[in-house]
């Protein structure tokens, strides 16, 4: 085997391209951030030193590929993405082509998980209203509740998904949730009830707390409608840490206008940056976030050495972790 040629697209720091160039010495390393973020400002001036890269590319890690990659890689037999979803780069070209994707499902699991407690404990401590009380210098005593023995529905049960069922096990709440691949109603650790995907309703109608944490694929795309949302109970909250289209945002909105859900806790929006118009801003019964839930302070050495594994078991022979059914999109 000659030099393995690997392109980073993400800026990870020194230390992480010192680490993946550490497993073989026939690991040829590259950092073409710069050429990824140039392009996508529309600047092209780097184009032909960039594609001269890409040509001999084997490998390409980071958030993302650039554009045309099939055709501008030739050599492409592998795409490590340091996200968990791959909705964002996933073209036919590439799901024609034999490449390989992989991606990071599993390192998010503890910031994201525990971002949906926050928003849960949020809601039932009133902590928008503690915020306005203080900047208002008012002094007013409300009601509260609390998590114990509510009812959490986790709509996606991966590793986001047993993660958010765990952390609400440990606060006493009942627990149920949807995988696609379940076929009848069964048990799973730290889960009351599981239901098949035929059954969305049922736990909509029976959770305090909907929770999606589904990837986004063209089943999937605006799964929670007005339908769905009407389906919930007046006094429930839809969390979604998925991605924004997941969910009708139109209907979404109304929903909240009109109150037929209590209120939503959003990490992800159908356009981000959200737009400036968009009255998601002025809700009221609306805590949100600007995707940045599953952020933590060593995300790219995490992303890294499940990268650093993958590549050993990539020289090695062996199967590689997280392989992305390209034709599901997960």
């Amino acid at each position: 085997m000659g030099s393995v040629n690997v392109l980073v697209t993400t800026s990870i720091g020194d230390e992480c391209l010192r680490q993946i160039a550490a497993i073989n010495p026939k690991i040829k390393v590259r950092d073409v951030s710069d050429f990824i973020n140039a392009e996508n400002r529309g600047d092209f001036s780097s184009k032909e030193q960039f594609d001269t890269l890409l040509a001999e590319a084997e490998i390409i890690c980071g958030s993302g590929p650039p554009k045309n990659v099939i055709a501008r890689a030739p050599k492409l037999k592998w795409i490590q993405t340091t996200n968990a979803g791959v909705d964002d780069f996933l073209d036919s070209d590439i799901i024609r082509s034999s490449v390989i994707v992989t991606n990071a499902s599993g390192i998010h699991a503890v910031s994201i998980g525990e971002c949906v407690l926050e928003l849960m404990l949020m809601f039932v401590k009133k902590t928008p209203l503690c915020f306005w009380l203080k900047q208002e210098r008012q002094w007013k005593r409300f009601s509260l509740t609390v998590l114990r023995s509510k009812t959490v529905g986790i709509v996606g049960l991966g590793s986001i998904g047993r993660e958010v069922a765990r952390l609400s096990k440990a606060f006493g709440m009942r627990v149920v949730a949807i995988r696609r691949l379940t076929k009848q109603v069964v048990r799973a650790r730290n889960v009351d009830i599981m239901l098949p995907q035929d059954q969305l309703c049922q736990l909509l109608s029976e959770s305090d707390f909907v929770v999606l944490t589904l990837p986004l694929t063209p089943e999937t795309n605006k799964l929670i409608g007005e339908e769905e949302l009407r389906t919930m109970k007046p006094t429930a909250y839809l969390l979604n840490v998925a991605r924004g289209n997941v969910v009708d945002e139109a209907a979404l909105i109304r929903a909240l206008d009109e109150n037929w859900i209590a209120g939503a806790g959003l990490d992800v929006f159908a356009t981000e940056p959200l737009p400036a118009e968009s009255r998601l801003w002025e809700l009221p019964n609306v805590i949100f976030s600007p995707h940045v839930a599953g952020e933590m302070e060593d995300y790219y050495m995490q992303a890294t050495e499940l990268f650093c594994e993958n590549l050993r078991r990539y020289l090695n022979g062996k199967k590689l972790l997280n392989v992305v059914n390209k034709k599901k999109g997960y």
